[in-house]
């Protein structure tokens, strides 16, 4: 009910929780960025320190005043309290930018000034494909079931979000048990930690301590200085002309741009379903800009609205810990503090934070969705688990080559591709699926909702949209290409025509699920 004396707090005590949950996730991204740039693709201190990190922290800044202003709209529009859509470096995005576009630049070329200059040409360009969203994304919005979007943000959160850090955790035990036992006790269980202290900063603190007195940690001020931020026209320039030059990057470049306004999406109506309600193309918007302000200052990296609202919701966080976020990282981004977090701060200790996220990610969804729909929840999943499977194999080819083993064959040669299905991996099938995983998630758990709801036309609406999408290689391909009638598109043209033709040739009474519940009611915000 709305009050004219309602008064919305940007700081509740919930936030200091919170902050230290969506810190850890942001530094933990910027951690990750800076040692591959710096380790493997050899771009001096000056470029990662200097440049890139700077440009990130500008970035989170930009979109952080944006998401509080939105915090404060829709909490007046309501009359109660919100919490600010969490932001950040895009997870999934980044590693496509690394190895997707920076990497082979560096790999071709030898030149790693050359390949930061067509990222941050890339970052560009992306952010204007990912705020042209906002055209479409109300639309998708109101026409894809809320199983299939919530259901794709899940295979990221148990593969990516969650997996990968608790397998961090079990490679370090000692320190990871440590940090992990906190976050179980005080963000899983809620139960009240000594004088208050937030799990995430107990957890950090802790396994830190553990680190240090393992001696897998330092206390180095190496890196550390001054770096204002600034902005590379000129470097940016290079780098879009670079990417005309060379247009095939584009084939990289555009999918994983729709991948990401389609991630904002999602985490859009992962917040409604938690309560919380904010317009879609506006968000889009806001990423697709920070996104461009990042790449002015130096920062390749896609910037989006952060899969976990319904954690920092359910810590009862209002914007406070996003705008402490917003102060905290651009300041250790501009005083090279990363270098000094990045030796002192173990990644097992702030691992178990991650899996909080993607625990309560998939339990909020499980919870606002219809149980019938569990089914859609679940095989929208499935192509993630593809994704990750692919990212581990390649892995594994690169490491053989690492340490010597001769005439190693790339994934996708035929003898390869033989005997892996030999001993049952299904390599093919695998690669197809992550191509696109995201939009793939999205699109059958569409379809298994519509089909549980009997609404045989919106699932075939989706199938003829698969189809098209998976003719010019947006998903199921390895990159964009002119239309082309392949194997899967006939499938999905398959699949549509049965399900629009079905319905015509039965009575309207056999086509009513008697056990579905017809209103799919979201839960109501607590007051």
């Amino acid at each position: 009910m709305r009050d004219g004396s309602y008064t919305y707090k940007l700081f509740h005590r919930s936030d200091f929780s919170a902050f230290w949950a969506l810190f850890t996730d942001n530094i933990v991204n910027l951690m990750v960025l800076a040692g591959i740039c710096q380790f493997v693709f050899q771009m001096p201190a000056e470029i990662v320190y200097g440049r890139i990190v700077p440009g990130a922290g500008v970035a989170i800044l930009a979109g952080i005043v944006a998401y509080v202003a939105l915090a404060k709209r829709a909490a007046h529009l309501h009359g109660r309290d919100v919490t600010a859509l969490p932001y950040g470096i895009s997870t999934p995005v980044m590693f496509v930018y690394l190895f997707g576009v920076i990497g082979p630049i560096y790999w071709a070329t030898n030149d790693p000034l050359l390949a930061w200059q067509v990222g941050i040409g890339a970052g560009f360009m992306g952010g204007i494909v990912a705020a042209l969203g906002a055209v479409v994304g109300p639309w998708l919005k109101r026409v894809t079931p809320r199983a299939g979007m919530l259901g794709t943000l899940c295979g990221i959160a148990l593969v990516f979000i969650g997996s990968v850090p608790l397998a961090t955790v079990f490679e370090n035990p000692f320190i990871g048990f440590a940090s992990m036992i906190i976050i179980l006790w005080g963000l899983v269980g809620r139960f009240r930690l000594p004088y208050n202290i937030p799990a995430g900063l107990l957890a950090l603190i802790v396994g830190t301590m553990v680190a240090l007195m393992l001696g897998t940690s330092t206390l180095s001020l190496e890196g550390t200085g001054f770096y204002p931020p600034l902005p590379y026209i000129g470097d940016l320039i290079a780098g879009i002309q670079y990417l005309f030059a060379n247009p095939e990057l584009f084939l990289v470049l555009v999918p994983v741009q729709i991948y990401n306004f389609i991630e904002t999406m999602n985490n859009v109506e992962s917040a409604e379903a938690a309560g919380d309600h904010y317009p879609v193309a506006t968000c889009q918007i806001t990423d697709g800009v920070g996104t461009m302000i990042g790449a002015v200052f130096g920062s390749p990296f896609p910037t989006t609205a952060y899969i976990g609202h319904p954690a920092y919701k359910r810590m009862g966080a209002h914007a406070g810990y996003i705008i402490g976020v917003g102060t905290v990282i651009p300041l250790a981004a501009f005083f090279g503090l990363l270098a000094f977090l990045n030796n002192l701060i173990p990644v097992a200790a702030a691992a178990p934070v991650l899996v909080f996220v993607a625990l309560s990610l998939i339990t909020n969804t499980a919870h606002s969705v219809k149980t019938e729909h569990m089914a859609a929840v679940t095989i929208a999943m499935m192509p993630h688990v593809s994704a990750f499977l692919m990212v581990k194999w390649a892995a594994l080819i690169g490491a053989l080559g690492a340490v010597g083993v001769a005439g190693v064959p790339q994934l996708g040669d035929a003898a390869l591709t033989s005997a892996l299905l030999q001993q049952g991996a299904h390599f093919s099938g695998h690669l197809s699926l992550s191509q696109g995983a995201i939009l793939t998630g999205l699109i059958w758990g569409a379809i298994v909702a519509y089909v549980i709801d009997g609404n045989f036309r919106g699932a075939g609406g989706f199938a003829i949209a698969a189809a098209a999408m998976s003719a010019l290689g947006i998903i199921h391909g390895a990159s964009l290409h002119w239309p082309e009638l392949n194997s899967v598109t006939g499938g999905y043209l398959i699949a549509a025509a049965f399900l629009f033709i079905y319905p015509l040739f039965h009575k309207e009474d056999d086509l009513v699920n008697a056990n579905v519940v017809l209103e799919e009611t979201p839960p109501q915000a607590a007051e």
